[in-house]
């Protein structure tokens, strides 16, 4: 795939996280997660779109982003409500700033590290902001809930991003023939 659609698609999968969140959250309200712990279930949602905001920014830069959000946010008015839609706009955008205050100086040492702690800050902001605006109850179980949803959201493709970089890294050259267990070059 060219970068040109690799970038576009992170846009669309950034715009359609944060309305499935909200969807989802407007029809489900909250869910156990397991261990005692409760989450909106848009949580794994949204945490995927807290990891492809930094995707959309290397991509097209800070305009494009607070564009998705809008369009995110208008998107989940018509398929959620326009509370949600209100509260996950105003969480979103607030929370995107952090993100991208911490991703930002960070991402000249790599992008995982970059993606790592600004996700996570993203997340606690957005956390708190968005159960408080949507009415939703702000309790421990809770806050605990999204952020375990939202750091599984995070870490996984992270971490599949960094095993297939080391896969490529190490992969056998081209121009080598792999016979058994020896491997002789052409």
């Amino acid at each position: 795939m060219t970068r040109r659609i690799l970038a576009a698609a992170a846009v669309a999968g950034y715009i359609a996280a944060i309305a499935a969140a909200n969807w989802a959250t407007a029809h489900y309200g909250l869910t156990p997660v397991g261990f005692g712990l409760t989450a909106t279930a848009g949580t794994y949602a949204a945490g995927c779109a807290l990891m492809l905001r930094n995707v959309v920014q290397d991509a097209h830069g800070r305009l494009v982003v607070a564009l998705a959000i809008l369009v995110g946010a208008a998107l989940s008015a018509i398929t959620a409500t326009p509370a949600l839609a209100l509260a996950s706009g105003v969480a979103f955008g607030v929370s995107e700033l952090a993100d991208m205050t911490v991703y930002t100086p960070l991402r000249r040492r790599g992008w995982a590290r970059a993606v790592i702690p600004a996700s996570l800050l993203g997340a606690v902001v957005d956390t708190f902001l968005f159960l408080s605006i949507a009415g939703f109850p702000v309790t421990a179980p809770g806050v605990a809930g999204q952020l375990v949803g939202k750091t599984w959201a995070v870490w996984l493709p992270v971490a599949a991003v960094a095993v297939w970089r080391g896969v490529r890294r190490g992969a056998v050259p081209r121009n080598t023939v792999v016979t058994g267990s020896a491997a002789s070059h052409e």
